[in-house]
């Protein structure tokens, strides 16, 4: 950080640390124990995909590093808005798999220079009421957020109050992004439909 920055009072973010996805385990013991999401098995990672053939490259490493294994289905989708989601999916659900999985395919996609297209990865939680929840790590933060979805007032309307119980209950397995501006919605993503 610049002297320019610290006169302006502006802060470095946190440095994305994928590891902390190892975490997403533990929280989803406290959510299945406390509220009753459960995990669907469903994970994503999101990415603004370049083109060419260094990209392409680099996702036919990522599907035979998840799929050749014969670990984890591997799906590949773009959304409305540009994004590519890398799917996975464990039947049934295996929260350690999804994972460590996820992290792989973070980590290839980093190693190989595609860090800065990163936006966001997700794991995807449904209780007995049908409610959907996705615990969101944002790349850029370092942090992570929950998302609810709520049809029964709307499309696109969030359970805003749910999201706020999930971020307390969460708060000593993850790092809770701080500023409620960034909890994005993600309308459409994989797994909350």
């Amino acid at each position: 950080m610049g002297m320019f920055d610290a006169i302006m009072g502006r802060k470095k973010p946190p440095k994305p640390d994928l590891d902390n996805l190892f975490g997403l385990p533990s929280a989803a013991i406290t959510l299945e124990a406390a509220v009753g999401f459960t995990p669907t098995g469903t994970g994503a990672v999101a990415f603004r995909a370049p083109e060419g053939k260094a990209f392409a490259d680099v996702a036919a490493e990522v599907t035979e590093l998840v799929s050749g294994s014969g670990k984890l289905p591997i799906e590949v989708t773009t959304d409305e808005y540009g994004y590519t989601w890398v799917v996975l999916t464990t039947e049934p659900p295996d929260m350690a798999t999804l994972v460590t999985d996820l992290h792989a395919v973070n980590v290839s996609l980093v190693d190989a220079g595609f860090g800065p297209t990163l936006l966001c990865t997700l794991v995807t939680f449904g209780d007995e009421r049908g409610r959907r929840l996705a615990l969101v790590y944002l790349f850029k933060q370092g942090s992570f957020y929950p998302f609810v979805p709520d049809p029964e007032s709307g499309p696109n309307r969030r359970d805003n109050i749910v999201e706020l119980q999930v971020r307390d209950l969460v708060a000593d397995d993850l790092r809770v992004e701080p500023d409620l501006t960034r909890w994005f919605a993600i309308w459409g993503a994989p797994g909350l439909g």
